[in-house]
């Protein structure tokens, strides 16, 4: 049994390329698909500071892009979340 709970895709795409949303109730994360943010975002990321932390994003770690037509189905996966407590 998974515990990865699909909560929805953009509507604004085709099928096969859309951006996706789901909850993982057992490590209690958001686990999202997106679109690869590209060099010149990246650079931008990597020059743009966040307090108390270091410039870029960790190997462990990726930037994805989603577009504003998710936010519905994000909400959808907070309240799934928040429901987990």
């Amino acid at each position: 049994m998974t515990a990865l709970r699909f909560i929805g895709v953009d509507p604004n795409t085709e099928q096969g390329e859309s951006p996706t949303v789901w909850v993982d109730d057992e490590k209690r994360e958001l686990v999202f698909q997106g679109y690869k943010p590209g060099d010149h975002l990246m650079e931008q990321i990597d020059a743009i500071p966040a307090p108390d932390h270091a410039l870029g994003i960790p190997d462990h770690e990726y930037a994805i892009r989603l577009p504003f037509s998710m936010i519905p189905n994000i909400r959808k996966a907070c309240d799934a979340a928040d429901e987990l407590g």
